[in-house]
């Protein structure tokens, strides 16, 4: 019997992750595959079950974006048990002020979307390429687009507002904040974990390549360190996170740096791979000797601990803090540097719990809850495109 199955895809600079979910006749949705296409200088088609099993590992020949989700589509269609795609999703970074919440994706939206590229250069383009890709390989297949900056939009006006002239902000030049179907992921997870869990002044803390902490209650966003872009805030792969920005102006009035180089270096070549001069990968800066390294890592942390101190004063206290992504769900060192420079909030972290990536990491003596939760920001994008999808 054919199978109907909904794929959500995650685009980023060099990969495209995605999940296969079917679409049980409960309507609930089982995740069947997870995996990813890497678009690098040796493109490749890998996948696994969700019990682990490994599924599919091909290398892909001709352009890798292109024939990177053909073959996907392919995969799926052909040799995965007889699977039919009824609808599509999209991980979208920016959604501006029009859209904030899952929409289904049409020529005019697609248009729309584009036209939000000056406020994410390099990840907008990364979001739409695949949406274009899939729309010329199938046209007939529903696609759904999600947005990062939807789950922000509860945070009030005077978060979300820059002392500029008003006009601009009418203009939607503000802060919007980013990361957030992860966010709406562990949001999600802490209701189902225990609904007082979730009522609890908390601070989730998701630090990747790209990183940014978000301060919840009940559910819901009321504060983030990303702004108006995915450079704000804390200090990154290769991004530097919050700056001065009369040092933005130094480098173009005084260094005649152009508008494409200043891009370039604070998306490109900041952040951790900037201040190391090694890599802008954690894992790489934690097991060198060099002392440039040490200071990334060592910087890291202290931006990171500021920024959820004052998170935790628009919060009105922290009961909760959370840490989700790459570097917050497998870097204990990264956690507990953290975690020591908040001591003085009540953040008592328990060393063995911490070193083992235990669930709950904090001491019993502790005031504040500390956590580690795997995200799945797939399977929100699949939750809202079964909706939106008509699926």
């Amino acid at each position: 019997m054919m199978r109907h199955a909904i794929l959500a895809l995650n685009a980023g600079s060099s990969s495209i992750k995605f999940g296969l979910y079917d679409l049980e006749p409960s309507a609930e949705l089982q995740l069947v595959s997870r995996g990813k296409l890497d678009l690098g200088d040796a493109p490749r088609l890998s996948a696994k079950a969700a019990d682990g099993t490994v599924q599919c590992d091909r290398p892909l020949a001709g352009d890798a974006r292109n024939a990177g989700i053909d073959a996907l589509l392919d995969w799926i269609e052909s040799e995965l048990g007889g699977r039919k795609l009824i609808a599509a999703g999209h991980r979208i970074v920016h959604g501006g002020c029009e859209f904030v919440e899952p929409v289904r994706l049409t020529p005019a939206v697609i248009e729309g979307l584009d036209r939000l590229t000056p406020l994410a250069p390099l990840h907008q383009p990364r979001s739409l390429a695949p949406i274009r890709t899939l729309a010329a390989l199938r046209p007939d297949l529903p696609q759904v687009g999600c947005f990062d900056t939807a789950f922000h939009q509860t945070i009030d006006l005077i978060v979300s507002r820059f002392a500029l002239p008003r006009k601009y902000d009418a203009e939607g030049i503000r802060r919007y904040g980013f990361h957030g179907l992860s966010y709406e992921y562990i949001a999600g997870r802490l209701k189902e974990i225990s609904p007082a869990l979730a009522a609890k002044r908390t601070i989730v803390a998701h630090l990747g390549n790209g990183a940014s902490l978000c301060a919840m209650r009940d559910g819901r966003s009321v504060d983030t360190t990303m702004g108006f872009s995915a450079l704000d805030g804390l200090v990154m792969g290769t991004r530097c996170g919050a700056i001065d920005p009369g040092v933005l102006l130094y480098f173009v009035l005084e260094r005649g740096i152009t508008g494409e180089a200043l891009q370039h270096m604070l998306y490109e070549e900041s952040g951790l791979l900037g201040i190391s001069g090694i890599s802008g990968d954690m894992r790489t800066l934690e097991a060198s000797d060099d002392p440039h390294a040490r200071e990334a890592v060592d910087l890291f942390a202290f931006r990171a601990a500021r920024e959820t101190a004052a998170l935790a004063n628009t919060l009105g206290g922290l009961e909760c803090l959370v840490f989700t992504a790459g570097i917050g769900e497998r870097s204990a060192p990264v956690r507990m540097a953290i975690c020591e420079r908040l001591h003085w909030l009540g953040v008592a972290i328990d060393e063995p719990s911490n070193a083992s990536h235990a669930e709950i990491i904090s001491r019993p003596d502790s005031k504040v809850e500390i956590r580690v939760v795997a995200t799945d920001e797939e399977s929100i994008i699949a939750r809202h495109t079964r909706v939106q999808g008509n699926a």
